[in-house]
């Protein structure tokens, strides 16, 4: 009588000897007798097999002691043939005297194929997939195949996604794999929940992650997708901005994702613990390093008694002082913060203790998983190289430099030990993404029509971490293409240098009676003096024309002579000169200033300048608090036609009065003044309008030219003022992913004090200047809405002009500042 055993996928086969008994985990019980003389490797018959070798079968049964096979070596060859992959079936027969070896093997696989699928490629598929073709088939392959595939869909958002493999049978035991994938719709965030919430608005925390609501808008983003790793991220952010604004007991408890089938969308709530909000009770230095004076280290502190607590500025300030000690020849110097909480008076006292950390050299910088990037782009930005000491918060300065190139999707700096106690490798983990953009924008305005640009730009250009960007500009009154270059580390040094080549035309319109055209270049500096201070030095060379309609220059030529109007009518300046019906001025003239401009032809403007900006905004692109100050001056008469000193300023600070109100308030002014023997142009004049006095049209308060029948042009002034207070905040009836905010704002300013030409020797004329005067304010008040949509940043203006001034012409009538009651401006990115 022989012996069958079938060992089925899945089913581990263990024979236990219980009192002459063979017992098998299977559940089969056979004699002992029928097994009683063990099996040498050599008497293994094996059948079925016929693209595997009969001696590589009886490879996987090892004899035991003395060369034998007992039934624990035979339960070890069974399972080690499983573990191959290469057999659906196995069985064991002891016939005549011999082990029966019968297998079935696996089909080969003919060819995957995948079908169903739209959002994810064929490509993308295969490459992720284990089954191969020309491969064995197995099932437990294939069932991690249809997961690997889901977790691809999973990462776009598709979580309804399902995967079915189809096994087609076709001759000499080979098959065709395919993979049916019904892919689903994208499983959106319907809502976001914030539990334990008090001192901030759901609101104002939405703005601090990075997953956003679903909204109609939806399909011009991703950031509404699902995604684990995502709100991971966002946890991390909820808990450094609670830290940032004093809460230092803050806990995120929890950051969870549940699925909604009503709602065919993730619900994400956010569980937090907030704390008592914590300021700066008493900031103390103790140096427990002997020969270091801690006076050296106070100035680095960026904290003083009484401010609200914030974990950046801490960071920051262990930064500055371990970067001073180590310029003082104390490389290994730790700087560790300590902070003692006072509950009953919501103070922490912070102390700054400097020791002698352990003597640790950088024995190697590894830089993994860059493809594009080049490895010194990333290793410049450490300010610490192979051989020095090792530094902790350099490392992590370096890590938060890399992360703000934005040209990677994640980047981690770990450290291991090295060849020696005393070294360590630092070992710098980045995953790449795309930096390259292709864009079209267009946008409208009120000042300048509809406009369209097209640009070619990539701010890792072949991963050298150059800017370059090519733009064509095209619309109702502007034309133009521009050219950029940037170089981050201009030779060698953390100093940006930069060039633009640019040339456009700017055509007259309802405000401005004259068509310009500019082309030129610029050269230009910048580098950071302190984290929140930066220098930008630049310098400037451009050619300057102006055109103008032939009816606004009609009343000069060279064949008759200039006419001016009286209140008689029109007569020459010149006895004799007139023609019947030649009233040149009927049909408008330029100002005197415009057409003296356009008498002196092209101008070439050279000219050194610079830009001191000094900033500690919480954010650039929607800032809640925090100030933007700069400085910034020109100087032209390095060589050109043109000499002047122009000098701007302005500063804008910002503070959430309430909860999701944010305040602005903003003044500007500046100066520019002529030098040497040449006189200030009247295109080197400030020319305001909603830049300075929302509801006054572009050029459209200010020094203006009040001579009867021309246009009376805006002529510009050497000095402005202005100020403007305004109130932010998101409607509350429209999701706040959405991105409009509701804005209310007051502005007042001026322009004055016009010293350009005022006469013309040529033809005698004189002009009238008006509407100037540094009493003379401007003011309005209005109303807005800000979009920051997905296509572009939007705003609508409807501004109420309270104060404009009107002066009488010499010729009769009245000249006034030029109003716009709305103002809309935006552009497009698709």
């Amino acid at each position: 009588m022989g012996l069958c055993v079938r060992v089925v996928r899945g089913l581990t086969l263990s024979l236990l000897v219980l009192g002459g008994i063979l017992v098998g985990s299977a559940g089969l019980a056979v004699s002992a007798s029928t097994v009683a003389v063990a099996q040498s490797a050599n008497s293994i018959v094996v059948e079925g097999n016929r693209r595997v070798e009969t001696e590589t079968v009886r490879s996987y049964f090892r004899p035991g002691p003395g060369g034998r096979l007992g039934p624990a070596e035979i339960d070890e060859g069974l399972k080690a043939l499983y573990a191959t992959g290469l057999f659906s079936d196995v069985r064991i027969n002891h016939a005549g005297g011999r082990l029966v070896v019968t297998v079935v093997e696996n089909p080969v696989i003919n060819q995957v194929a995948f079908e169903g699928n739209k959002k994810a490629k064929d490509d993308q598929l295969k490459a992720e997939v284990q089954s191969k073709p020309r491969g064995t088939l197995s099932k437990p392959t294939v069932q991690a195949d249809v997961q690997r595939i889901i977790d691809i869909y999973q990462r776009t958002g598709r979580f309804d996604v399902s995967v079915v493999p189809k096994i087609i049978e076709l001759p000499n035991n080979r098959v065709n794999l395919v993979f049916e994938i019904k892919e689903g719709e994208k499983t959106g965030v319907k809502e976001i929940r914030f539990i334990g919430a008090k001192a901030f608005s759901s609101g104002r925390l939405k703005d601090v992650i990075k997953t956003v609501q679903t909204n109609f808008l939806s399909f011009l983003q991703t950031t509404d997708i699902y995604d684990p790793d995502r709100v991971e991220a966002d946890r991390d952010l909820l808990r450094r901005f609670y830290l940032k604004h004093g809460y230092a007991d803050v806990r995120i408890v929890s950051a969870v994702g549940e699925y909604d089938p009503a709602r065919k969308g993730f619900v994400i709530t956010f569980t937090i613990d907030e704390g008592a909000q914590y300021h700066v009770g008493t900031v103390d230095v103790i140096s427990n390093v002997r020969v270091l004076d801690p006076s050296l280290l106070r100035s680095k502190v960026k904290l003083s008694p009484g401010n609200v607590y914030n974990a950046d500025l801490v960071e920051k300030s262990v930064e500055g002082m371990a970067i001073e000690a180590a310029k003082n020849g104390y490389a290994f110097a730790n700087v560790r913060p300590r902070g003692e909480r006072k509950p009953e008076t919501h103070t922490i006292n912070l102390a700054f203790v400097v020791e002698e950390g352990t003597r640790a050299y950088i024995e190697r910088i590894n830089v993994r998983g860059n493809i594009r990037t080049r490895d010194y782009v990333i290793r410049r930005e450490f300010d610490i190289g192979e051989g020095d000491a090792y530094n902790r918060a350099l490392i992590d300065r370096a890590e938060r430099r890399l992360k703000n190139l934005n040209y990677f999707k994640t980047v981690k700096i770990t450290t291991e030990p090295g060849s020696a106690p005393d070294r360590v490798i630092v070992n710098v983990n980045v995953e790449e993404q795309s930096t390259g953009e292709f864009s079209i924008a267009g946008g409208y305005s009120t000042a300048d029509g509809f406009i369209a640009e097209a640009s070619v730009a990539d701010r890792n250009l072949m991963g050298r971490g150059q800017f370059a960007k090519a733009a064509v500009t095209w619309g109702q009154r502007t034309r133009g293409v521009e050219l950029n270059f940037v170089e981050p580390y201009l030779l060698g040094y953390r100093m940006a240098g930069g060039v633009d080549l640019f040339a456009r035309k700017n055509d007259a319109s309802n405000s401005v009676s004259y068509d310009i055209t500019t082309y030129g270049t610029n050269l230009k500096l910048g580098f950071a003096l302190t984290e929140e201070l930066s220098f930008a030095p630049r310098y400037s060379i451009y050619r300057q024309e102006i055109t103008l309609p032939d009816q606004y220059n009609n009343c000069i030529s060279t064949s008759t002579a200039m006419f001016s109007p009286t209140p008689a009518g029109f007569h020459s300046h010149t006895p004799g000169a007139v023609r019947p019906g030649d009233e040149c001025y009927s049909d408008g003239e330029a100002s005197l200033a415009v057409r003296k401009e356009l008498a002196n032809g092209p101008v070439t403007v050279s000219m050194l300048g610079y830009t001191t900006a000094y900033n500690t905004l919480d954010n650039n692109k929607n800032p809640t608090s925090g100030l933007y100050a700069e400085l910034k001056q020109d100087y032209a008469g390095v060589g050109g036609d043109v000499n002047f000193i122009r000098t701007t300023a302005e500063a804008r600070t910002y503070y959430e009065v309430v909860p999701d109100v944010v305040g602005v308030l903003k003044v500007q002014g500046g100066n520019v003044s002529g030098w040497g023997s040449k006189d200030l142009r009247m295109l080197d004049h400030f020319q305001m309008g909603p830049n300075l006095v929302r509801g006054f049209a572009p050029s459209g308060l200010g020094p203006r030219d009040l001579t009867a029948g021309t246009n009376n042009d805006s002529l510009g002034g050497t000095h402005f003022w202005g100020a403007s207070v305004e109130f932010q905040t998101p409607l509350y009836f429209l999701p706040k992913e959405i991105g409009i905010k509701f804005a209310t704002f007051a502005d007042a300013g001026n322009v004055w004090g016009y010293e350009g030409p005022t006469s013309w020797n040529v033809t005698g004329e004189t002009l009238n200047v008006g509407l100037d005067g540094i009493s003379k304010t401007r003011a309005s008040v209005g109303v807005g809405l800000i979009w920051d949509s997905p296509l572009g940043p939007l705003r609508f203006d409807f501004a109420y002009p309270l104060k404009k001034y009107c002066e009488n012409s010499p010729g009769g009538g009245e000249v006034c500042d030029r109003t716009q009651v709305f103002r809309f401006g935006g552009g497009t990115k698709f």
